[in-house]
């Protein structure tokens, strides 16, 4: 049976949060008519979704479509619920999300999380913004079925449910999950069965989904499908999976663009980056291994702590970057030996992170010289390619080798947006149920 049960108040929502399950591998199925389909239908599927059609209906009649069709999905395989809501909180927000905490019982609260990070669709300070815009003053303000006249998430959804609605604001995020866990535990001890949170990025939506799960609390997710999809990812897989799989980004890129894709990163996932100081590659063998050595070596001190590192060449700052004239003519030799000597540097530190450290299973890399690099040290016979992450960023798996099937996510380092590493790194996530 589905271990996870999407309500929408549209098709259209529907097919796009299945669509978001459906990349991470699992089995979706958008249903129209209970009344023509057998409940065994949905025996062999992850995930079922289930369209009420109610967003330009009565109050009371969503609620009714919402609970016929909530009372007829519960089950006790069924491990996330979730009430889809349009991005820009158009709808019956308030009388469907009754409905659903009505058919499941009084154990159960909503956590809504109402962001679409990719389409620009942001809380912050308790207020919705579409790119940039407060909502009521975009033109959903002047919709002709269903106008949103508020920005602050949380007061539309008091205004539309019986129930007690609580606002978590980004600060209380910054404490972390534990944190957040203790405050969502609280609110509901204060009598709130529906949590409005804060959230602007994929890391936000991946903290909230901690939050929840430390917290033990039954909940209801409640967001345009970005959200189900995270907490989905930590919950349909058994949790020695999850622990046992970590990132590394291997980047020796010293293109621009790579410094603020990478700045990008940082900022907007927790990682432990480790510098390569490059120069220390070219400064004979003993030098070389040191700094080898040193890197591998404070990756791994740290991975227990952190499912996302990086190796990083310090040159994507231009103040470290190489003049490879002089080492040149130390070693008597051609730019591409030089160059070599520093991509297969990169290499050799992946590999004794990848040797060492099993539960890395992703591998990102940046710059084809190093991506080959790896590939030889690897002694893979080469890539199995699965799919485009975004233009030019290749995902797949190793072909043969000690490291057969781990993913990896391959790019050039000019390639893509300000955004383009986090999309890759969070494309891997994803594919690794992290």
């Amino acid at each position: 049976m589905p271990q996870c049960v999407v309500i929408a108040d549209d098709l259209t929502g529907a097919n796009a949060t299945g669509v978001l399950l459906k990349k991470m591998n699992y089995k979706a199925y958008t249903v129209m008519n209970m009344e023509r389909i057998e409940l065994s239908t949905l025996s062999d599927c992850d995930c079922v979704l289930y369209s009420t059609d109610s967003r330009g209906v009565d109050a009371k009649a969503a609620y009714n479509r919402v609970h016929n069709v909530c009372n007829l999905l519960k089950g006790d395989d069924v491990k996330v619920y979730s009430k889809r809501i349009d991005s820009t909180l158009r709808g019956n927000l308030g009388s469907e999300i009754d409905a659903m905490l009505d058919c499941l019982g009084g154990d159960y609260v909503a956590i809504a999380a109402p962001c679409f990070p990719s389409s620009g669709r942001v809380v912050i300070g308790g207020y919705m913004l579409v790119d940039g815009i407060p909502l009521h003053k975009t033109n959903i303000a002047i919709d002709p079925k269903t106008p949103v006249k508020v920005s602050e998430a949380a007061v539309l959804f008091q205004e539309q449910s019986k129930y007690e609605v609580s606002s978590i604001r980004m600060k209380e995020l910054m404490n972390g999950k534990h944190y957040l866990a203790d405050l969502m535990n609280q609110c509901v001890a204060k009598g709130s069965r529906i949590l409005v949170i804060d959230c602007v990025t994929q890391e936000d939506l991946d903290l909230i989904a901690d939050a929840v799960i430390t917290s033990k609390l039954k909940a209801v997710a409640v967001d345009p499908g970005v959200f189900t999809a995270t907490l989905s990812r930590k919950l349909l897989v058994p949790s020695e999976k999850k622990e046992k799989n970590k990132i590394l980004a291997a980047v020796g890129s010293v293109n621009p663009n790579t410094t603020v894709q990478m700045e990008e990163l940082w900022l907007s996932q927790s990682t432990h980056n480790v510098f390569v100081n490059t120069k220390e590659l070219l400064e004979g063998e003993v030098r070389r291994e040191q700094e080898i050595a040193r890197v591998a070596g404070e990756i791994l001190d740290e991975c227990d702590r952190n499912v996302i590192s990086t190796v990083t060449g310090d040159g994507i700052y231009p103040e470290n970057r190489i003049d490879f004239k002089p080492y040149m003519e130390r070693y008597h030799c051609s730019l591409d030996t030089a160059t070599g000597m520093i991509n297969s540097a990169f290499a050799e530190i992946t590999y004794r992170i990848f040797k060492s450290e099993p539960t890395f299973k992703g591998l990102y890399t940046s710059g084809g010289d190093v991506t080959v690099a790896v590939c030889k040290k690897f002694q893979t016979a080469g890539l199995s390619l699965m799919d485009e992450v975004l233009p030019l960023a290749a995902y797949g798996q190793f072909l043969k080798g000690e490291f057969e099937g781990i993913h990896i996510i391959t790019k050039g380092g000019s390639q893509g947006g300000h955004d383009a590493i986090n999309r890759c790194i969070t494309y891997l996530k994803e594919k690794l149920y992290i």
